[in-house]
C-alpha cells in the first residue's frame, strides 16, 4: 500500500516536533517537507506535491487562508488540513470556500489527526467535533435549508451524486472518473443542480448536503 505522503506548516516549534512525532509514528505516512512559514510552505507543497498539507492559519508571509486557496488553485492533487487553536466556527467557512478539506483543532490533534490525515487523504472531509455543528449548521435562505431550496425542479440522480460527491471533497476529474463521465458533463451536472438549489459555493454545498444526510459516512464525529 502507498504511503500517505504529508507536509507541515506551523511557525510554533513546539507545536512543528508534537505533530512531527504524531505523523512520524505511523508507518502509513510519509513526512516529506517542514515549513515554519506561509511562503517557505507554499514554495515546499509546489515542490513536493504531498498528499496533504497540514498548516496553520496564523502564519508569518501567507496566512493560512491565503495558502490554502494557492495550494487548491496551483496544486489540486494536494489537499489542505488545517491544523488550528481558532475554536471560532467563522473561519471554518472562509477556509472551505477556498478548498480546504479538513480543520482540526490543535487541543485535538494527539487523539484525531491521524485519522483526519486518512480522511481528507482518502478524498473526504474532517471537521473537528467542536466546530462541526456550528460550520455545517443551517443558515438563511436556500443553501442551509434544503425545504427552502428552489425546488421547483428536481434533481436528476446524476446532479444528486455530483452534489453529493463535491461535497464530499472530489474534484471534477475525480467525480468524472469515479462515475464513468466527462468532466464537461460533471461541470453541467454541478451548474444546473447549483441553479435548481440556489447553491453557490462549496462551503454552501457541503451545509446542504449534511442537511441531507449524505455526510453521515464522513469523519464528523
Amino acid at each position: 500500500m502507498n504511503r500517505i505522503r504529508v507536509a507541515l506548516a506551523d511557525d510554533h516549534p513546539v507545536v512543528l516536533a508534537g505533530v512531527r512525532a504524531l505523523l512520524n509514528a505511523d508507518p502509513e505516512i510519509e513526512l516529506v517537507g517542514e515549513a515554519t512559514c506561509g511562503r517557505d510552505a507554499l514554495r515546499m507543497i509546489e515542490e513536493a506535491r504531498p498528499d496533504v498539507a497540514v498548516v496553520d492559519v496564523s502564519m508569518p508571509g501567507l496566512n493560512g487562508l491565503e495558502l490554502t486557496e494557492r495550494v487548491a488553485r496551483d496544486c489540486p492533487t494536494t489537499r489542505v488540513l488545517v491544523l488550528t487553536v481558532h475554536e471560532d466556527a467563522a473561519y471554518v467557512q472562509p477556509l472551505l470556500k477556498c478548498g480546504a478539506r479538513g480543520y482540526l483543532l490543535k487541543r485535538s490533534a494527539a487523539d484525531d489527526l491521524l485519522r483526519a490525515v486518512r480522511a481528507v487523504a482518502t478524498g473526504g472531509i474532517y471537521l473537528d467535533p467542536s466546530v462541526a455543528g456550528q460550520a455545517l449548521a443551517d443558515s438563511p435562505g436556500a443553501a442551509g435549508d434544503p425545504d427552502a431550496a428552489r425546488t421547483g425542479e428536481a434533481l436528476s440522480p446524476r446532479e444528486a451524486e455530483t452534489l453529493r460527491l463535491i461535497a464530499r471533497g472530489l474534484s471534477n476529474k475525480e467525480i468524472a472518473r469515479r462515475i464513468d463521465v466527462s468532466v464537461k458533463s460533471i461541470e453541467t451536472y454541478k451548474a444546473r443542480a447549483a441553479e435548481k438549489l440556489g447553491l453557490k459555493t462549496r462551503a454552501e454545498i457541503i451545509r446542504y448536503a449534511a442537511a441531507r444526510g449524505w455526510l453521515d459516512a464522513l469523519t464528523l464525529r
